[in-house]
């Protein structure tokens, strides 16, 4: 693996464990060269094409790294781990290749993913949602954190 810092050709591996309930391996690395540690991953690659269909109409394909960095924008600055959200990238695609469809709408992409960080953090899923859905004002802020509010009252 070349080191992405100096462009060295042999790192050496410090650490290796699964990720992602075991669907990927997570190895820590180091450069020789330059002494900088990094970390990548290992996964299945999918061999069936999934392709998203967008409100528009148009198809493209599944990005797991444009949902991945979706859930982290809407994490930004709260403490969530990572790892937690890769997490919830890989079960969610998982969750689409498991359906058996070759094609799924980005409606269906945004409710898991609102889903997903409604579970890890309830200031996220509201920022997530606020672009998903489109807030205009103030009052469907309103009305969404009303909705929260509610559904934690009846979980306790």
């Amino acid at each position: 693996m070349r080191c992405p810092y100096c462009s060295a050709m042999d790192t050496k591996v410090i650490e290796t464990r699964t990720a992602e309930e075991g669907r990927a391996i997570r190895r820590r690395r180091e450069c020789p060269d330059c002494g900088q540690r990094f970390t990548t991953y290992e996964r299945l690659e999918e061999s069936k094409l999934l392709l998203v269909i967008k409100k528009g109409g148009h198809r493209e394909a599944f990005d797991r790294e444009k949902l991945l960095r979706g859930l982290v924008k809407a994490c930004e600055k709260l403490p969530v781990p990572l790892e937690r959200l890769e997490d919830a990238a890989s079960q969610i695609e998982k969750r689409l290749r498991d359906m058996g469809q070759g094609e799924v709408s980005s409606s269906l992409i945004g409710e898991l993913a609102m889903e997903a960080l409604k579970e890890i953090h309830q200031v996220a899923y509201v920022r997530f949602a606020s672009v998903y859905r489109e807030f205009c004002d103030i009052d469907q802020f309103y009305q969404e954190i009303h909705r929260l509010v509610e559904e934690r009252g009846k979980a306790e």
